[in-house]
């Protein structure tokens, strides 16, 4: 699908949703946790990836940034059109303003990566009251849903606790507040 620049599509629960890339302030978050989380996993067998697409069944998302094996192609889907969504161990989403893209990250991509089994998914969102971290895990992938979850408001840290970026902390430097 050729898309104007700014623009990039995703197939989220049968549909294809077209939304703008992030602004400035979506990019210096990402940059950010990128860093950190590359730092934090020196020397293991995984890394962290940046739009890349996640395939699960029939559909598709491009999150933020997931971690992944060190080495793509070790974990393709069926089609070549990106990875396995199963194979994944952690996603992060950093909302961008409006209704459409609260409900795009906090419901229908949360459904997605909880079918697919991805054991943790990281929800960054500037326009949660203040600014909220939450930290979904243990996905029951047959009800799509996410049984433990972990809300932080900005400033306060929020640990995650399990997988290979065991201990990684959301806090103000990534925040920024």
């Amino acid at each position: 699908m050729d898309l104007p620049d700014g623009l990039r599509a995703e197939i989220i629960e049968e549909s294809i949703e077209v939304s703008p890339t992030g602004r400035r302030r979506h990019a210096v978050l990402i940059h950010r946790l990128r860093k950190a989380l590359e730092a934090h996993l020196k020397g293991s067998d995984f890394d962290v990836y940046q739009d890349f697409n996640l395939v699960h069944g029939r559909k598709v998302c491009i999150p933020d940034l997931f971690i992944g094996p060190e080495d793509p192609e070790d974990i393709p889907d069926e089609e070549g059109l990106g990875v396995d969504a199963t194979r994944v161990v952690l996603v992060v989403e950093v909302v961008s303003p409006g209704r459409d893209a609260h409900q795009r990250d906090h419901e229908r991509k949360r459904r997605f990566y909880a079918t697919a089994g991805i054991p943790t998914y990281v929800i960054v969102d500037d326009y949660d009251n203040d600014g909220m971290v939450t930290v979904l895990t243990e996905p029951d992938s047959g009800k799509g849903i996410y049984a433990a979850e972990t809300h932080a408001p900005y400033g306060k840290r929020v640990v995650v606790q399990d997988g290979p970026a065991k201990l990684f902390t959301f806090d103000t430097k990534i925040t920024g507040a």
